[in-house]
């Protein structure tokens, strides 16, 4: 049997990476007590991965504990550090010779998604530090872990993947009861709102409404909210509206809608739009299109990767807005669907 002892964890749903990644996003100034800067040898969840797979097949006698991690050792303020700079935020970092291990946790537990008594149970592990003692892991395995800057981009990397990739009709429930969270979901860093509405149409003709929408024709609810919004990035020094659409009727990958450029098109299933908008971060909208019974429900997400704590205040700020705006939206786009069957 082999026992793999690890140090912080670098990928998403890693509990070390998570605060710091809420710690980094949500605070410009940030108080750094004394457990910040104990040293760790932080590993890339995908090293994790290949140790465990690797144990599979190596041949032992006995039992053995073998300390994994890295080739850096670093301290968490190092790694938020780091995690700022991919990102682009600008951090203030000040040390302090106070916050005990019980006040660290209650702060982590009001500013990140870790409740208090866990917060507590992580502070109190990393009081020591947790870097690697032998390279039994070095002799018995001929793998050589990435470096912090390199795993934290794979994170990053591996979660725009992911996150390309989810289908939103399974990730989030479609029924219309299902209880509404204000400000959407999470997924990883991202925030999403998504909302679904059968048609009584055929996926292949609501998909063509869908495809349609932006341009002369208009985004089928409250345009003016639309071309005002326009207007704002226009003085902010974004596209605004003005450029159009290519075709009328057809979408291609790359072609630019409005203030939207198109990202991904699968003809009669799904198309998805980037913003190319001023915003404190990055945002797509996505439709998707699947049949139900003899019409098809159509799901609308929206999807933000907010930057900083202006991110943040930005999206709750037009969330409201949002819902009145995406859910008219998709009402109208069912209406023209259902007339055009």
């Amino acid at each position: 049997m082999i026992e793999f002892r690890a140090s912080i964890i670098i990928g998403s749903g890693s509990l070390s990476f998570e605060m710091i990644r809420a710690l980094v996003e949500r605070l410009p100034v940030m108080v750094m007590p004394r457990w910040v800067r104990v040293m760790a040898q932080p590993l890339a969840v995908t090293d994790v991965l290949a140790y465990l797979l690797a144990a599979l097949t190596i041949e032992i006698s006995g039992s053995l504990t073998i300390e994994i991690g890295g080739p850096d050792r670093v301290s968490y303020g190092e790694l938020m550090r780091e995690y700022a700079r991919q990102r682009g935020l600008r951090r203030l970092m000040i040390p302090v010779p106070f916050l005990t291990p019980h006040l660290s946790s209650l702060w982590l537990g009001l500013v990140t998604p870790l409740y208090a008594r866990v917060g507590r149970k992580l502070v109190d592990s990393l009081r020591h530090p947790t870097v690697v003692r032998d390279d039994s892991a070095r002799r018995l395995f001929p793998i050589q872990p990435l470096g912090v800057r390199e795993a934290i981009a794979r994170a990053l990397r591996n979660e725009d993947s992911s996150f390309a990739q989810t289908r939103w009709s399974d990730a989030v429930s479609a029924a219309t009861s299902a209880p509404r969270q204000w400000g959407g979901t999470r997924f990883g860093n991202r925030l999403v709102d998504s909302r679904s509405a059968r048609v009584a149409a055929t996926p292949a003709t609501v998909f063509a409404t869908v495809e349609s929408i932006g341009g002369q024709k208009g985004w089928h609810y409250a345009n003016w909210l639309w071309i005002v919004r326009g207007w704002i990035d226009l003085a902010l020094g974004g596209v605004g509206m003005r450029r159009g659409r290519r075709d009328p009727q057809r979408l291609q990958v790359g072609d630019t809608l409005d203030c939207w450029r198109v990202e991904l098109i699968k003809p009669g299933q799904r198309l998805r739009l980037a913003a190319e908008m001023k915003l404190p971060g990055r945002a797509w909208l996505d439709f998707e299109m699947q049949p139900d019974g003899d019409g098809a429900r159509l799901r609308q997400t929206a999807m933000f990767d907010p930057v900083g704590l202006w991110g943040l205040a930005y999206w709750y700020g037009v969330w409201p807005l949002h819902q009145v705006v995406f859910a008219g939206m998709l009402r109208g786009i069912a209406r023209s669907a259902e007339r055009n069957r």
